[in-house]
């Protein structure tokens, strides 16, 4: 995600889980495998977005587990998604006729479990299919 960012022409912000930040992006230190990536919070979905037409919701519970975050979107990315911040936290882009998504958390931590990484990965396989990334709907 922030690689994606920085290919573009973006920048970076360090240091998003310092003390005295309103929202910490990373649990504390010494946190366990489990207690790092159950460290989580809300992301706000940018309305006609991909991912807002794709959950159908307005906000996100996700993990949290970076030190680093886009300072500067970079060039062609939109913003799909930002946490309680500002701090982007997914973007979209159509590159080449190529669907480009990309999000600042971790879907692929315990898939299994959770409804949000599910429907992530559903919406992957879908465009992989050679499908578009929007949600099909039932007739």
């Amino acid at each position: 995600f922030q690689e994606i960012n920085v290919a573009f022409g973006g920048t970076l912000a360090r240091d998003l889980s310092a003390a005295g930040r309103p929202l910490p992006h990373h649990a504390p230190e010494g946190a366990d495998l489990p207690a790092m990536f159950g460290h989580s919070h809300d992301v706000a979905l940018v309305a006609g977005g991909v991912l807002s037409g794709w959950y159908d919701a307005a906000t996100l519970r996700v993990n949290s587990v970076h030190y680093q975050g886009i300072a500067r979107l970079g060039d062609g990315l939109a913003a799909e998604a930002f946490a309680g911040d500002g701090v982007v936290e997914a973007v979209s882009a159509t590159v080449n006729g190529a669907a480009l998504l990309g999000v600042q958390w971790h879907p692929e931590w315990q898939t299994d479990a959770d409804a949000v990484s599910k429907e992530f990965f559903r919406l992957f396989g879908q465009v992989l299919r050679g499908q578009p990334m929007v949600k099909e709907r039932a007739a």
